[in-house]
């Protein structure tokens, strides 16, 4: 039995403990990746990667959009490791999804309904954000959610909640990949990412990202 005897484990954690980079940037962490692998939506401990999707915003983007009447509503994510990990399976149906905490409280679920209502679009800021809005609305109806979700998306999925995304240019062979794939389709993925080679978009966490409209149903 190992035992630590410290005052506060989250300041030293803080002190001593390194950013959980991807594990396909090949450095060390950086000073810089405190504030640049971090979304200004981030408040509650607990994830150990970035929601990359959100990397693109800051306050004074926030702002503009909200000045252009686009109501925002906040889920909480905890991004686990599993992001990065391929699918290692022939057959989709053998792989173990993993798991990822998850919170769509009341605000959530008022705002989504009030915009659906007025015949508005739920535009989700990440694959994980559209994890957590399908996981509250298994039944088609969205509920208050929180929880574990191990939700796996794939191609022939019904999306009961999101309208539309905002999306990295994820791994080849990854759980993303299959989300964004049964999103809009394989062949308008596929020709996306051959653009955005060709225009040589910048790939993964630290790179550019591509605005999806789904099809609901």
């Amino acid at each position: 039995l190992l035992a630590f005897e410290v005052d506060n484990l989250d300041d030293l954690l803080q002190e001593i403990g390194h950013i959980p980079l991807p594990p396909y940037i090949e450095r060390a962490d950086e000073l810089d990746d405190h504030d640049r692998y971090q979304t200004v939506f981030g408040t509650e401990p607990g994830a150990v990667a970035a929601p990359t999707a959100g990397l693109h915003f800051d306050e004074a983007m926030l702002k503009k959009i909200a000045e252009k009447g686009v109501d925002s509503a906040f889920v909480t994510l905890h991004v686990g490791s599993g992001t990065f990990q391929p699918v290692r399976v022939n057959d989709l149906s053998d792989h173990v999804m993993h798991a990822e905490q998850i919170e769509v409280d009341e605000s959530v679920v008022a705002k989504v309904e009030e915009t659906k209502n007025a015949g508005g679009r739920v535009i989700a800021i990440g694959t994980t954000a559209v994890r957590a809005l399908e996981s509250a609305s298994r039944d088609g109806v969205l509920k208050t959610y929180r929880g574990d979700t191990r939700l796996f998306i794939t191609p022939g999925y019904r999306f009961n909640c999101v309208d539309a995304m905002l999306t990295n240019f994820h791994l080849p062979e990854s759980t993303l990949l299959m989300l964004i794939s049964a999103f809009s389709s394989y062949e308008n993925v596929m020709a996306a990412y051959r653009h955005a080679i060709e225009q040589e978009y910048r790939f993964f966490s630290y790179g550019d990202a591509m605005f999806i409209e789904g099809r609901l149903g």
